[in-house]
């Protein structure tokens, strides 16, 4: 139940109302924008929300218990603070936006409508959708550990732990070939067989501090996921790290690092029932299948 001020009340009983939605967004690294759908400047919580923006309401809905309510804003993307670039470099992925209904004939009688946090964002040449997941999204995050065949650590950190001096490589871009593919030099000589499912991260030029996913290499170029926000021009440096798969022979194989594994290898899979028995010689006695 809302708790409405007797200012703004007396406002939505009346017969005219001087009302507009204005939104409040806080992106990860602490920058604050205000937008409203109101043709005029309007300050709120310190915050100035622009006007200039185009930004309006598309559909909302609202869901009882713990079921995700959301909904969608739609803009031009405009010098006010929106581009096309931060929001492909994902600056806004997770930010969070509070919703408010305001009159802006006097900006203190506002109501708090929704918090939300943006989710997938789709662009249209200078046009953009935003969509707003409710609080209640954050129940679907999976936490905690999970049980399955392969690890669920991510490679070199805090629970992986491997050693992964000698699977790192700097390089400068020579040739771009395509928007995801360059020809490049690597300080040390790594497997282009290991470097799908690598990290990349860029040191110098457009998109320095960036990092992007390696979808493989070969033919002497190196493959991203996807296209980085900025154009990657011959001479941009970069870092980057081999791929691990997940699997107990790559950790125990290609980093020595079997002891740290994260997974569960010897887990029955779906199709466990319809397996062929085991070759002469196994013991079917109900005991491990993986010891001697």
């Amino acid at each position: 139940m809302r708790d409405i001020g007797p200012a703004l009340a007396a406002r939505l009983e009346a017969g005219a109302t001087t009302l507009c939605r204005c939104w409040t967004l806080r992106r990860a690294d602490g920058a604050v924008l205000g937008f409203t759908d109101h043709d005029r400047d309007i300050p709120l919580n310190g915050t100035l929300h622009a006007a200039r923006t185009g930004l309006e309401a598309a559909e909302a809905s609202a869901e009882l218990g713990f079921a995700v309510s959301g909904g969608d804003v739609s803009g031009a993307l405009t010098s006010l603070g929106l581009t096309e670039a931060d929001i492909a470099g994902g600056l806004y992925d997770g930010a969070s936006v509070e919703t408010w209904l305001v009159d802006w004939s006097e900006p203190s009688a506002r109501l708090l409508l929704d918090v939300a946090r943006i989710g997938e964002v789709r662009r249209a040449g200078t046009a953009f959708v935003a969509e707003l997941r409710g609080l209640m999204d954050e129940l679907d995050v999976e936490r905690g550990r999970t049980y399955r065949a392969t690890c669920d650590a991510e490679l070199g950190d805090g629970r992986c732990r491997a050693d992964l001096t000698a699977h790192r490589a700097a390089g400068t871009v020579a040739e771009v070939i395509s928007p995801v593919l360059v020809r490049a030099a690597l300080s040390v000589g790594l497997a282009e067989t290991g470097l799908a499912g690598g990290r990349l991260v860029w040191t110098t030029g457009a998109n320095a501090g960036r990092a992007a996913d390696i979808r493989g290499a070969g033919e002497g170029g190196i493959e991203l996921w996807e296209v980085p926000p900025r154009p990657v021009a011959p001479g941009d440096g970069f870092s980057l790290t081999r791929g691990c798969d997940k699997s107990l022979a790559t950790c125990a194989g290609t980093f020595a690092n079997a002891v740290n594994f994260r997974g569960f290898p010897h887990m029955p899979g779906n199709d466990f029932v319809v397996r062929p028995a085991p070759s002469a010689g196994t013991t079917l006695d109900g005991s491990s299948l993986f010891r001697g």
